[in-house]
């Protein structure tokens, strides 16, 4: 018969660092984790100081496994049997782990967190072994076992736990605030929405669509990309602006090698105005330095100077084949490279001013009147909702 674990013990990675902080850190974990697991009825949630527990109710580990694996703040976390801390009946417990395990090797690992318990950990660790030892055919292997039994006694109850699983690290997302991530259809500013909630900052995201020049494949593309790191934060709110009339703009008034510069400055004075609108505190880019042509430090300085608002760049000092490593692990990877192509790839210039500056882009905006033309593109938003399990239109 499988044994069933009654419990899951979760333990903080960097929250363990934030002294005065640490119990907001540690509440919003618990909502994240409330939040992403409330297909389970019924779960319980109990926090302690260093420690989340997760009573099960009888709903199995491997279906919440999956999930807590995706929540960040969280480092690690294993299933658990709770028993009383009385020295007898954790010998019982570990035999009966062991017992329901595979392999042929263990090493007792214990942590006496309540020190009034009599016993020590060392005390503890050749107790459970020798019953082990003299009830099972398994040896210790204390270098590379096929067991590692954990035990934690607690001043109400001790948990047995047969192994750990890692989890996403990071801090809870939404405990340092909220960003605006520009999202196109590429590789690299899904990685750098990633990365940017493993901070614990919450993302809503733009995107610009050039239609008829980019397809409603284009569009479903990067829906499908904020579906897919939704995971991390539960749900994302997609800005879609309509950027065809300010683009042509552009091309007709500006010269060729400057164009993706002066494009480039006008999504991120709509995406400034929009995430002052969404109460955003910066906006978040996928620019890795010298990728191409438009991510040179000149390049960015240009860019920047349109904006008060601090503009994150996570992946700026990765290269390419880090970024796509990135981008695998999270899943985003084989859709980031459909070829359906956005509006910064379509318009590409032949040959892109790699050393811009902002005295000729500012020249350069000046031969047409751009503002009413951001008005536009802000006044006729699309904004859906984007999940893992559904896409709906926001009424927002």
């Amino acid at each position: 018969m499988e044994l069933v674990y009654d419990h899951i013990l979760v333990r903080y990675g960097e929250l363990s660092t934030k002294g005065k902080n640490r119990k907001d850190f540690i509440r919003r974990l618990t909502s994240n984790m409330k939040q992403a697991l409330s297909g389970f009825e019924r779960l319980s949630f109990e926090q302690t100081f260093d420690r989340i527990y997760v009573h099960l109710h009888g709903t199995p580990f491997d279906e919440v496994s999956p999930i807590l694996k995706e929540v960040f703040g969280i480092s690690s976390f294993s299933p658990a049997l709770k028993v009383e801390s009385d020295l007898e009946t954790i010998k019982e417990a570990a035999l009966n782990v062991v017992i329901h395990s595979e392999g042929k090797t263990f090493k007792m690992e214990t942590r006496r967190h309540d020190k009034k318990f009599p016993f020590r950990s060392d005390d503890i660790n050749r107790a459970c072994a020798g019953r082990i030892l003299a009830n099972t055919e398994w040896k210790v292997d204390v270098h590379k076992p096929d067991l590692h039994l954990k035990v934690e006694v607690r001043e109400k109850a001790t948990y047995i736990m047969p192994f750990v699983v890692q989890g996403a690290g990071g801090y809870p997302t939404g405990i340092g605030g909220k960003a605006m991530l520009l999202l196109s259809g590429g590789i690299d500013s899904p990685v750098a929405g990633y990365l940017t909630m493993k901070r614990g900052i919450e993302i809503e995201a733009v995107h610009f669509s050039s239609p008829p020049y980019t397809s409603d494949l284009a569009k479903g593309k990067v829906l499908d990309l904020a579906s897919q790191i939704s995971v991390y934060q539960g749900q994302i709110k997609v800005h879609v602006v309509p950027f065809t009339d300010l683009q042509l703009a552009i091309y007709k008034n500006c010269s060729e090698s400057y164009a993706i510069t002066i494009m480039r400055r006008m999504m991120v004075r709509i995406a400034d105005r929009l995430a002052q609108r969404r109460n955003c505190m910066a906006l978040v880019t996928g620019e890795s330095v010298g990728q191409v042509a438009s991510q040179t430090l000149n390049s960015m300085q240009t860019i920047n100077e349109v904006t008060c608002m601090p503009i994150l760049r996570p992946v700026v000092t990765y290269d390419k084949l880090e970024i796509i490593d990135v981008a695998k692990k999270i899943n985003t990877y084989e859709t980031s490279i459909l070829p359906y192509e956005d509006c910064c790839t379509i318009f590409t210039p032949k040959n892109p001013v790699t050393k811009p500056t902002v005295k000729k882009a500012i020249e350069l905006e000046s031969h047409f009147d751009f503002e009413p033309l951001i008005e536009e593109c802000l006044s006729n938003i699309e904004t859906v909702v984007m999940t893992v399990k559904k896409q709906e239109e926001d009424l927002f």
